[in-house]
């Protein structure tokens, strides 16, 4: 679960202002934290329950230029959130969601997409426990499970703001689900991304939004 495009997605999407404590739930190898470090100033605090997945993000964070502003925790978010006194302003997670699909047999995968390990219900739980009064919390998913966390969460006190849907082509089905929660209620702002454009190129759309992250976009804009 290195570097994928749900990460990246989400990591370019979320909107980093006023955020002077940002939590990563589920950072994996950091992908998020860094992209976030990249465009703040903020103190980031990431955590995994995974082995492997901590120790390759603590060495991202000590080779990137912001090392002093990412701080990795290897623990689980439920004893995190438990524990923790830090209340975050800004909360992403990029988190376990095949809970209706069979296993693979890695266990690093297993962590990665399954919700064995976290429930939809205890990240909701947590993060309404670690958010800040006027903070924000940002989360992609699939579709399905997408439209299922929104439901669950509005029915626990955190309503979604601002959601934007992902096709990978624009003749395609929505595929994931972008979505910004608060725990004010208030209108919500709806918006659809396209990836790819009927020729199999990035659309300037995708460009756009995560052209501070990939050096090669911009050259297949041009040369389209």
């Amino acid at each position: 679960m290195k570097v994928g495009t749900d990460g990246v997605l989400l990591g370019a999407w979320v909107d980093v202002a006023d955020a002077k404590t940002i939590l990563d739930i589920g950072t994996g190898t950091g992908l998020i934290s860094l992209m976030l470090a990249q465009k703040s100033f903020s103190e980031i605090h990431a955590v995994d329950i995974e082995e492997n997945a901590y120790n390759q993000a603590r060495e991202n964070f000590l080779i990137s230029p912001w090392y002093n502003r990412l701080i990795p925790f290897h623990q689980s978010f439920q004893e995190f959130a438990a524990n923790t006194k830090s209340k975050y302003d800004l909360i992403v997670s990029n988190p376990p969601y095949f809970h209706h699909a069979s296993k693979p047999p890695e266990e690093s995968r297993t962590y990665a997409r399954h919700d064995d390990h976290l429930t939809f219900e205890e990240l909701i739980r947590g993060v309404k426990k670690v958010i800040s009064d006027n903070g924000r919390f940002c989360v992609i998913l699939p579709y399905k499970e997408g439209i299922e966390f929104m439901d669950m969460a509005m029915r626990n006190g955190l309503f979604c703001r601002e959601l934007m849907k992902v096709r990978t082509k624009a003749e395609g089905l929505e595929k994931r689900v972008m979505m910004e929660f608060h725990q004010q209620f208030g209108s919500m702002n709806e918006s659809c991304l396209t990836i790819k454009d009927k020729n199999d190129h990035f659309t300037s759309e995708y460009i756009e939004l995560t052209k501070d992250y990939f050096l090669n976009l911009e050259h297949e804009k041009e040369s389209n």
